[in-house]
């Protein structure tokens, strides 16, 4: 996130650091529902420590003898941190995940409910978070900062995590809905990067790639990289850059995609940064109460709605189907996809790819927020607390408050 322009540029920040210790960065999941007592899933509220959704989905799974794809969940939660998320899980009973004994996860309580969660079946996000290596007296000058965001609204960058741990996921998307295969191939087996690809071995492989020395590049693949290995195998068998593209697995394609989507609303915001918080002609805005959209046609009647935080600006998800504003939004956004060489229209190709899209609010309001100074026996903290809705980001909230490119 270090090319994103900050919100707030005139405050220092304080520095310091984040999740130095699992205990130091708390989430609690606040559900858009309540489970009903009665139906084929079991609701269970997890907390665990140090380790991924996808891992705990995995153990508790494995400990209950049920398949991985019967239990849901709302939302994707840090490992690095102490979690609180709501699982459904279908083929069980109550006692059973009240009973079980895994390290790391704990269960709060289990409760029938008639249907299985989905990913965004989430209201909002409560966080606590302590950060390291800074004097607890910053706490008054965080407070006013906080007050501004309160008041105006945070950026609703995504964030850095959407990319992937090489920072290339969107280009990947890009390529792929490029109908680019070679460009896919170039980007997931090439580009050896020493600040990433710290396995020397994967390094030799990609730069063995980039020279056209694919036997040699599958010899140095290690076992682990399974996909990089099926994708080139595929290449070596077929000479056909297309064959070897669709052996990606769908999933990881609809994550890519999801990244170029990501990358895009991210330029969008940075383009609007000063004025995040106003409405011109030809928007699309946000109805903050239910999430309804409408175009605005007198900015001077809506902005009232957005000071008020009733409404706010939005940006893209690009998809075939998704609403497009008109006017000067409409020419920021149209200027951000021909960076990538794209269309809405391009989000739908048949037998290959079908994306609608919609829209994001280029804000969010954080609520509830709280901040102390203090000191354990790890050394001096500054904690924050504050509530953000569902699919916004702590860290870039965090961003705003500490400003020295730890996040």
């Amino acid at each position: 996130m270090a090319d994103l322009p900050y919100f707030t540029p005139d405050f220092p920040g304080i520095g310091g650091k984040i999740k130095v210790r699992s205990e130091d960065f708390f989430v609690q999941e606040i559900s858009a529902y309540e489970p009903s007592g009665e139906g084929e899933h079991v609701y269970a509220e997890i907390q665990k420590v140090g380790i991924s959704t996808f891992d705990a989905v995995k153990q508790i799974a494995g400990a209950l003898g049920v398949p991985g794809r019967n239990i849901g969940y709302a939302g994707m939660k840090d490992a690095h941190a102490i979690t609180r998320q709501t699982l459904s899980i279908f083929g069980t009973t109550e006692d059973a995940v009240m009973a079980l004994a895994i390290p790391r996860i704990s269960v709060n309580w289990a409760i029938r409910h008639v249907n299985k969660l989905r990913l965004g079946h989430l209201k909002a996000n409560r966080f606590a978070i302590k950060i390291r290596e800074v004097e607890p007296t910053a706490v008054v000058r965080v407070r006013s900062l906080l007050e501004k965001l309160e008041r105006r609204g945070m950026p609703n960058y995504f964030g850095e995590q959407r990319f992937g741990r090489r920072g290339n996921n969107d280009l990947l998307g890009a390529a792929l809905v490029r109908g680019d295969d070679m460009g896919v191939l170039t980007l997931l087996l090439g580009g050896p990067d020493v600040k990433v690809d710290l396995d020397p071995r994967v390094r030799a492989a990609r730069e063995a790639f980039d020279a056209r020395e694919n036997d040699k590049a599958m010899k140095l693949w290690p076992r682990t990289a399974g996909m990089e290995r099926r994708v080139l195998s595929r290449l070596i068998k077929t000479s056909k850059p297309s064959a070897a593209a669709r052996v990606v697995e769908e999933p990881v394609r609809r994550l890519w995609v999801s990244a170029l989507q990501s990358r895009a609303f991210n330029d969008v915001v940075a383009r609007r940064i000063e004025s995040i918080d106003q409405v011109l002609l030809g928007d699309f805005a946000y109805k903050h109460e239910n999430g309804a959209c409408f175009r605005v046609e007198d900015p001077a009647a809506e902005q009232p709605r957005a000071d008020s935080f009733e409404i706010s600006a939005t940006g893209p998800i690009v998809g075939y189907r998704m609403s497009e504003p008109t006017e000067e939004p409409a020419r920021i956004e149209h200027e951000v996809l021909e960076r990538f060489g794209l269309k809405p229209e391009n989000f739908r190709v048949e037998g290959r790819l079908k994306v609608k899209g919609t829209r994001r609010p280029l804000r969010v309001k954080p609520s509830e927020i709280e901040v102390v100074g203090g000191a354990d026996e790890h050394g001096p903290h500054v904690t924050v607390a504050f509530t953000l809705p569902a699919g916004s980001f702590a860290t870039v909230l965090l961003r705003e408050v500490m400003k020295n490119g730890e996040i």
